[in-house]
């Protein structure tokens, strides 16, 4: 597992690309060997993840009957939505970049796109907190939510540009499969795994 130095490095790297600095790649295992490593992000990312799932787990209670229990089996559903969640929006990049002829590409995006989950997820983490605590902002907490998404994506736009070089068709085609996929198969997935609010 990469320790904090590294990821803390990958996360710098992360910056200046967003930045529009290509210097970011020499602070990233651009590599075969750094892609199957950029997965530990996912564990990276799961403290984050937990303080969210309990925030889900709050706002599924609230739709449901006051005397209604979730129990361990309901964490593992958001989790195994987790793990669908990172990989199919990957398998669906994969897929466009052997059809685009741009196969050489998909480490460097499968790289950038899992570390820069880090920061995102932890962000999220904090606004759970926010809605766990009812606080009474919770208004302003749902726009910070939108900016973090739109955040997202442009941060995505930038990154995949550097990678793929001024071609906006392509860049494009590979930001909404990266995103609109996993959005409309999230909230299917929820209700399949009963896990929606109501």
């Amino acid at each position: 597992m990469p320790s904090y130095h590294e990821v803390r490095l990958y996360l710098i790297g992360l910056f200046l690309l967003i930045r529009g600095d290509r210097q970011g790649f020499r602070m990233l295992d651009i590599s075969d060997r750094g892609m199957m490593r950029s997965f530990w992000a996912f564990v990276w990312c799961l403290p984050a993840m937990a303080v969210s799932w309990l925030w889900w787990r709050s706002l599924f209670l609230n739709g449901m009957p006051r005397d209604t229990k979730v129990g361990g089996i309901f964490f593992v559903r958001l989790a195994m939505l987790e793990v669908m969640d990172w990989i199919l929006p990957l398998i669906f990049v994969g897929l466009v970049c052997a059809l685009l002829g741009i196969g050489k590409k998909f480490p460097a995006l499968v790289i950038t796109f899992n570390w820069l989950s880090i920061p995102f997820a932890y962000a999220y983490g904090i606004l759970s907190i926010g809605f766990l605590l009812h606080v009474g902002i919770d208004g302003l907490l749902a726009i910070v939510h939108l900016c973090l998404l739109i955040l997202m994506v442009v941060c995505v736009i930038r990154i995949t540009r550097l990678i793929c070089g001024p071609q906006p068709l392509i860049v494009t085609t590979l930001v909404m499969v990266l995103i609109v996929p996993d959005m409309l198969l999230s909230e299917a997935m929820q209700r399949f795994l009963e896990v929606y609010p109501t």
